[in-house]
């Protein structure tokens, strides 16, 4: 048994009716780094999470460099680095035509640029150690841990005409009786419960404003698969894969540790749901048929076995900018609350990648709190200043990554791009940055630099 499949003893349940600083709703990476900057931070925080540990994520699991600062500094990569993991040292990139470009990741150049590569490991693996730390780091600060917490409610109230959201109500485990509702209040609730999280939930309800929209929102389709042709060891590349069967979508194959590789297919809802209509088919069947049938990838697979149970579906918010939104990607904070993650719709456009995003959101709530400034509750003012600052740190970077996405839509466009990367050095390190790149690289997501990139010979 694996260190990160053992039960994690979250330490006493707290009573109903009691006052902490912060609530945290969800435990994934976005939720225990909340939990835990804002513990250090000088706060009394209760991190609740719905499943029980161990538990899976669906995910394709790549942690880009991006989220390794942050993977440091709360004492988690060493957990990491003593754990079977795989580090990616180069990114492949394939176009519907059959061409290819490797964007390789050498360790030394990286290191004098002040960036990293990345790592893929199981999410079960990386968000067991991420909350291990997490609420650890909590309960050494005078906070609680709750495992098996389902909130049924987000408690707000009406303040001269300002919401603000003040504790939430739910239940441990199956219980249903009112005798068994745990009622918990605090200055700031942070939402980091996913795409479907509780606390985003009722902010865009509250302001009258969508929560969904699936020009906005990815369908993913994952597997584990052992022993694929020409990937497995401790390090080597990831391969993302703009295939005519899957566009306007993507192919990717990741190993993970030893020879296991998580295979999958992302595509936009509203894009997919325009396949099904012409062609009457689901993730699960166009990967099926990716697999078996396709000329590139099916000797690939031919020795290759399928990790029975390991085939799941998801969604993913991405952080492209809306239209008409006030606040972009959408509003994800309020008077009396701030989400994370998935939960703030951050997920990187292009890359699909997640966790350096929620990272990065989850450090800036603890940046935005004071539980002196605050002891009458998170202000409204202050919840427009974290949505500003989000935007400011993350907004050049998702827009530039939607306009990606917008190209690989088109095969030929894809083509084009592929060929050009391959025989440009610019336009594969961007790619790479895409997903390893830290948050100092800002001359990348310049508007002349990406002109300048792919429009310049």
């Amino acid at each position: 048994m694996g260190a990160w499949e053992k039960p994690i003893d979250s330490g006493k349940i707290p009573d109903s009716n009691t006052h902490f600083d912060v609530i945290v709703v969800g435990g994934g990476p976005g939720g225990s780094a909340a939990a835990a900057y804002n513990a250090l931070n000088g706060c009394k925080v209760l991190l609740l999470e719905k499943e029980i540990w161990p538990r899976d994520k669906i995910c394709g699991d790549a942690v880009g460099g991006k989220s390794l600062s942050h993977v440091k500094e709360l004492g988690v990569l060493d957990m990491i680095e003593s754990t079977p993991h795989y580090v990616v040292d180069s990114i492949v990139f394939g176009s519907a035509n059959g061409s290819e470009v490797r964007v390789m990741l050498p360790k030394e150049s990286y290191e004098k640029m002040g960036l990293q590569s990345g790592y893929a490991l199981p999410r079960m693996q990386f968000d067991y150690m991420m909350f291990q730390r997490g609420q650890e780091i909590v309960r050494e600060n005078g906070g609680s841990v709750i495992q098996d917490f389902s909130v049924h409610e987000i408690m707000f109230e009406n303040e001269n005409g300002v919401h603000k959201i003040k504790g939430v109500k739910g239940r441990i485990g199956g219980r249903k009786s009112d005798n068994d509702e745990l009622v918990f209040t605090s200055a700031v609730t942070i939402g980091a419960g996913g795409y479907n999280c509780p606390v985003s939930r009722v902010i865009t309800e509250l302001h009258n404003e969508p929560h969904r929209d699936d020009d906005h929102f990815c369908g993913g389709y994952r597997e584990y698969w052992d022993n694929v042709e020409g990937l497995g060891g401790e390090s080597g590349a990831i391969e993302i894969h703009f295939i005519d069967e899957v566009l306007p979508g993507y192919f990717w194959l990741f190993p993970v540790q030893g020879n296991r590789v998580n295979v999958g297919i992302g595509m936009l809802i509203s894009e997919h749901r325009k396949l099904k209509k012409s062609r009457k088919k689901s993730l699960k069947k166009i990967q099926k048929w990716v697999i078996e049938e396709h000329p590139r990838f099916k000797p690939r697979f031919a020795n290759s076995t399928l990790v029975s149970g390991s085939e799941k579906g998801w969604q993913l918010p991405f952080g492209s900018p809306r239209k008409n939104a006030e606040f972009q990607p959408r509003r994800v904070a309020m008077a009396g609350a701030m989400c994370v993650g998935d939960a703030a719709s951050l997920v990187d456009p292009f890359s699909g990648e997640g966790i350096g995003n929620a990272l990065l959101s989850a450090k800036m709530t603890s940046k935005h709190f004071d539980k002196t400034q605050h002891t009458d509750g998170f202000t409204d003012e202050a919840a427009k200043e974290y949505m500003a600052d989000l935007w400011d740190a993350l907004g050049s970077e998702l827009k530039n990554s939607k306009t990606l996405q917008q190209v690989m839509k088109w095969k030929l466009l894809t083509n084009w791009f592929v060929k050009k990367a391959s025989k440009k050095e610019e336009i594969g390190k961007m790619m790479s940055e895409m997903i390893a790149s830290k948050e100092s690289q800002k001359m990348l997501w310049s508007p002349w630099f990406l002109m300048k990139t792919l429009l310049l010979p």
